[in-house]
């Protein structure tokens, strides 16, 4: 039978890391699963599968509460990307408030009736506080007991704390239950917090559209606007759909998708994107694309995707917790049981000390932390126009120490202006122009922009242009026939693959040549300026410890000197093709090899070989290729090279906060393993090893969202 594709269904009620750890793993584990995903922050599981009633029906087994809805039944619906299951803070802060009164009033008892006169008062109000404190762990336990499991947390620490209670430490036990269900709660509400920043980056979707028609304006959802439609968005409105603005001029907010806070300024013939905010005044749009495809369409399924790939940290984390747990519980038991029969101590002694190791052993703290961790890199990377398309790229980006930028529309503008026509062999100047926009006039290269545009400046109609066998080399030029003549338009390469005598031209510009009938007519200067921050951008990285910052164009290598010289480059190198490209990141790999990873940032279709090739590939651009944008690791949003050192202080950050957590947690529960073994800590400091330390990891994943990445030049 054919494997059906990846389907997306959201699930309800999932509010533990380690259960939806459990869960992905006994998926991928069934027959006829070819992939799955859970991913925790939008509680999502991402599956492939030719029996999706089998996995539903090993979900349920598991967790019988958990509701698993198809995505595409939401869509569109005032539900979808709300959210749907976060932690009840409410319910479980009045059962709390309970636990705590009904342990106060048995702590009363006990101080006033020392001899447990009262006894008959004082355990029922013990039991009642015990058991409302850590009634959602008892069913969390009889679950893992249902499926025949037995080394879960929930488990072990009602063997802990019932074990406490066995042997009249009634006080210790209550106090366990209560200390773990605070920190349960602030956990859950941690993790609510971290979903729901995530989904405030989808929640930007647009929802609604006012399509224009002869009866005037109709609303329908984004997804049934045809392209070519004319849509109105009045002031405050989010623009629905990609478009080209035909009337109107406004202010647009772009925060949603780049992260930039600085309104922009559209008017006739401006582009704008899907989820930027019109404020000023009313625009009417032509829609250039469908929604599908359209800017906030991309952005949705990045962040969607970005939490479901998980990093090698997180994968070793979950392993490790599987084995991590067992070994404490069989070291417990044999503290338990072994020294009272070569020592002869009092059994209760021992099984205390084994008590307080079972405490200890919950791997909570490195279960939640350390995605909670991701995600708010993830987040924080995303709300400032940073897309990293999962944990694990996050993890290769903090290791870049080398990165090589493309020229084009990278480090430069992109625009294209004519500086200069020069016409030799008898060939005017207006001859020139006119041959060379008759060759570009079909190819959407910037440099033929350019010389269109030139052409059509100087009075010259492109309708009138029809040429014939075009033909357009990548990276040399486009070879036509124009009134019966065979143009050549391009580089000093193209000049000499066709063996063209032509001047050597030594300008720090780019030069197209041109030829016709095999002889050299002519050439045309074009200038292309430096983006205004490309100069901080080699700065910024420079600052930061990036060791080799590198640029590869296809421009002749007296342009990319120039640039190079400009912005201080390492190394440059210019005059290539897109699979040359390919050798010369490579060779630059070979140089650096051992001093930690390389990435690669191009804006173009010919630039998506080597975006694939580099150890982290990133896409600048929100009108970027899609073939590029679709290959990258990382899509910048915004046209500006800074954001790449913006990028990396980031994915160092949440590296950096990520490793703490997992130093800190396994140094105390090693300090306080020790102790409880040696009888030096109670169930008390067990409490702390556990809980103190799962919020403490909590805490410190919480700083991502709100501190200033370490030597980031800019404000983030």
């Amino acid at each position: 039978m054919e494997t059906a594709g990846i389907e997306k269904y959201r699930i309800d009620h999932l509010d533990c890391a380690a259960c939806a750890a459990r869960i992905e793993a006994r998926i991928r584990q069934l027959e006829g699963v070819a992939y799955a995903a859970i991913d925790f922050a939008t509680q999502t599981l991402r599956v492939q599968t030719d029996d999706m009633e089998n996995v539903v029906a090993h979900v349920r087994a598991i967790e019988p509460s958990i509701e698993l809805t198809p995505m595409a039944q939401l869509a569109g619906s005032e539900t979808a990307g709300k959210a749907h299951s976060d932690y009840p803070i409410g319910r479980e802060l009045a059962i709390l408030c309970a636990s705590v009164l009904f342990f106060a009033g048995a702590l009363l008892i006990e101080y006033r009736f020392s001899d447990h006169t009262l006894a008959a008062f004082f355990l029922p109000f013990v039991m009642a506080a015990y058991f409302l404190a850590g009634w959602n762990v008892f069913a969390a336990a009889w679950r893992t007991l249902r499926r025949g499991g037995f080394f879960d947390e929930n488990l072990l620490m009602v063997i802990a704390t019932g074990g406490a209670m066995a042997i009249s430490a009634y006080d210790e036990a209550v106090a366990v239950m209560l200390f773990y269900k605070v920190g349960e709660m602030l956990q859950s509400m941690a993790v609510s917090g971290s979903r729901r920043s995530i989904r405030a980056l989808l929640d930007a979707k647009p929802d609604r559209a006012w399509l224009q028609t002869e009866e005037g304006l109709r609303q329908l959802s984004p997804e049934a606007v045809p392209v070519g439609a004319s849509i109105v968005v009045r002031p405050g409105e989010k623009i629905p759909l990609d478009g080209k603005v035909i009337e109107g001029r406004s202010l647009v907010d772009s925060a949603a998708l780049t992260g930039e806070s600085v309104p922009l300024s559209v008017g006739v013939g401006d582009e704008v994107l899907a989820g930027q905010i019109c404020q000023t005044g009313a625009l009417t749009l032509k829609v250039v694309r469908p929604f599908a495809s359209s800017s906030i369409a991309k952005v949705m399924t990045l962040v969607e995707d970005a939490t479901a790939r998980k990093a090698k940290t997180e994968r070793f984390i979950t392993t490790f917790a599987r084995y991590y747990t067992p070994a404490v519980v069989v070291s417990a038991a044999a503290i338990a049981a072994i020294p009272p029969l070569l020592t002869g101590d009092a059994f209760t002694v021992w099984l205390y000390r084994a008590l307080v190791l079972l405490v200890i052993s919950c791997p909570c703290a490195l279960v939640v932390s350390i995605p909670l961790g991701y995600f708010g890199g993830i987040g924080r990377a995303s709300r400032r126009g940073i897309l990293v398309k999962g944990a694990n790229f996050l993890d290769s980006l903090a290791a870049v120490t080398q990165v090589v930028f493309d020229k084009t529309g990278t480090l430069t503008q992109g625009v294209f202006a004519i500086r200069e026509v020069v016409s030799l062999n008898g060939y005017s100047r207006s001859q020139l122009l006119e041959m060379a926009a008759a060759a570009e006039c079909r190819s959407n290269h910037p440099i033929a922009g350019a010389i269109v545009a030139a052409y059509e400046k100087s009075g010259g109609r492109i309708a009138s242009l029809a040429s014939a066998e075009h033909a357009e080399q990548p990276g040399r030029g486009v070879i036509a026939t124009f009134k019966n003549r065979r143009v050549l338009v391009g580089s000093d390469t193209l000049m000499h693959q066709h063996a063209i005598a032509h001047p050597r031209c030594e300008w720090g510009a780019t030069v197209a040549h041109i030829a016709v009938d095999g002889t050299y007519a002519g050439y045309i200067v074009i200038g292309d300026e430096l983006k205004p921050d490309a100069a901080e951008a080699v700065l910024d990285l420079k600052k930061i410890g990036v060791e080799h910052v590198g640029m590869l164009t296809g421009d002749n290598g007296y342009v990319a000197e120039a640039v190079a010289r400009r912005l201080r480059l390492d190394s440059f190198r210019g005059g290539l093709l897109p699979e040359d490209k390919v050798e010369a990141l490579e060779r630059i790999q070979r140089q650096h090899r051992g001093h930690g990873k390389m990435a690669y940032v191009g804006d173009g279709i010919n630039d998506a070989p080597v975006i694939a090739r580099a150890d982290v590939g990133v896409a600048m651009g929100a009108l970027g290729a899609d073939a590029a944008v679709e290959t990258a690791d990382v899509v910048l949003m915004t046209d500006s090279p800074r954001k790449m050192a913006e990028a990396l202080s980031i994915a160092r950050l949440t590296r950096r906060i990520v490793w703490q957590n997992i130093v800190l947690v396994f140094v105390v529960k090693a300090i306080f393993l020790g102790f409880g073994a040696a009888g030096l800590a109670s169930m008390w400091e067990a409490v702390f090893a556990d809980v103190g330390t799962a919020l403490l990891a909590v805490a410190n994943s919480a700083r991502i969202v709100g501190k200033r990445p370490h030597s980031t030049p800019m404000g983030v």
